[in-house]
């Protein structure tokens, strides 16, 4: 059975699409053939897809080999330079989870708002309120202030 790339983002599946000798290559793969490269930055763009393109490539039965790099995993070095290697990303995705939670802590505590604007201000939910208590129906004010009617139930019920 000849292996088919899962994508497990959509950027991952992306870059497929984009790169189509690389979809055809990988889908005329079966188990037990070698997959063989020039270069690692030639099968992926980012360490992560990397990493996972091979883990996949691994799971299927197919053997992987870089020239530049010096990586054949049907060696045990080959194989314990790949381990280096996912060790190495995992660090990686590690540092710009941290890197990104602080990068949003600093950006909370100097105000910045994060999410959509909201659809109506503060003087147009009072303004709804007031009519809503003289009795308009709530569609009627929602066509009013040019909003859905659940935006303005949302807005309301704060």
């Amino acid at each position: 059975m000849p292996f088919l790339p899962t994508a497990s983002s959509g950027a991952s599946w992306h870059d497929f699409v984009k790169r189509p000798a690389l979809t055809r290559c990988l889908k005329a793969l079966c188990p037990g053939d070698t997959l063989i490269v020039w270069k690692l930055d030639r099968l992926g763009w980012n360490l992560r897809d990397l990493i996972t393109l091979l883990d996949e490539l691994r799971t299927q039965g197919i053997k992987f080999r870089s020239l530049t790099e010096h990586i054949d995993t049907e060696t045990a070095a080959g194989r314990a330079m790949w381990q280096m290697i996912g060790v190495l990303a995992e660090l990686e995705r590690s540092l710009i989870t941290e890197r990104t939670r602080a990068g949003v802590q600093a950006a909370k505590q100097r105000g910045v708002q994060f999410g959509p604007k909201p659809k109506l201000t503060p003087q147009q939910i009072t303004h709804a309120r007031a009519l809503r208590a003289q009795g308009e129906p709530v569609p009627v004010i929602a066509a009013l202030f040019k909003v859905h009617r659940a935006t303005l139930y949302r807005a309301l019920a704060d």
